[in-house]
């Protein structure tokens, strides 16, 4: 039945498809549909905002007009519809033996201060490869690249490379703009990989929270492209954080497609 009712509006010349609202959204009202956010059904979205203060560029709004009742029993429905078809996604996207199946650790990641510790194993290791390679290309280097698989949609929360580790979080445009990513952010980390625009967002900030939740993790880096629709990420790993109910050390930086550094912040 319809009713005139608070109710949220979308406005499309604003949006740019970032995702930012989605997990704002318990209700699961808001979806990215052809890169832009859209209210999935009237029933679903109770009016109340709280996905207002989640989008960079002001593209939602309360309104007023006549509208399906909210209704909490086929939001439970929806919900429930979603995890289902959250849950078969990985058996249908891996029907050939997908990498994620075969998790690795490549090589043991270890702390930037530790590496540059005079004495060190590692450091000296570092100084015979200095000496070794010193006619070679400044820019030829070993990868730093420490587990396998990197994408964030295939890597379980359990697993063993993640323990204790220093999690570098990159939004997929990144280390094709960044030329010195391997070693400046790649160097002692874990690697994950997503896009926030395009993405299962929900998903992310499920397994971030169930990530924080059990693997000890001990600091984040997250790295993001210098246009709007990156700005979804740095917000879902905190998300999860907040769900975990953790306060993990996180660092945002920026990196603009003529690939510098333009930002890094401390989030609290």
């Amino acid at each position: 039945m319809k009713v005139t009712r608070k109710i949220i509006k979308i406005d499309e010349s604003k949006c740019d498809g970032c995702g930012s609202c989605v997990p704002s959204c318990a209700e699961g009202a808001i979806q990215i549909v052809d890169g832009k956010a859209r209210l999935v059904a009237d029933k679903y979205c109770d009016g109340l905002g709280a996905c207002l203060g989640e989008c960079p560029n002001d593209a939602l709004i309360i309104t007023e007009r006549d509208a399906d009742e909210f209704d909490e029993h086929e939001v439970e429905k929806h919900l429930k519809a979603k995890e289902q078809e959250k849950k078969a996604q990985p058996a249908a996207a891996m029907p050939c033996g997908c990498a994620s199946t075969h998790l690795q650790t490549l090589i043991a990641p270890i702390s930037t201060q530790e590496a540059d510790q005079p004495g060190s194993h590692h450091h000296k290791h570092h100084q015979h490869k200095h000496h070794e390679h010193k006619h070679h290309d400044q820019h030829e280097t070993d990868s730093n690249l420490a587990n396998w698989p990197i994408k964030l949609n295939l890597v379980p929360p359990t697993a063993p490379f993640l323990r204790g580790a220093s999690l570098l979080v990159l939004s997929d445009c990144v280390p094709v703009a960044y030329p010195q990513l391997n070693h400046d952010l790649l160097k002692g980390r874990v690697v994950l990989m997503g896009c926030p625009k395009f993405d299962n967002i929900p998903g992310y900030v499920e397994k971030f929270t169930e990530m924080f939740q059990t693997a000890g993790i001990k600091d984040v880096t997250v790295a993001v492209m210098e246009v709007p629709c990156c700005s979804g990420m740095p917000a879902i790993v905190k998300k999860g954080m907040t769900a975990a109910d953790k306060d993990i050390p996180m660092e945002v930086v920026v990196v603009s497609p003529r690939g510098k550094v333009v930002g890094r912040e401390k989030i609290d």
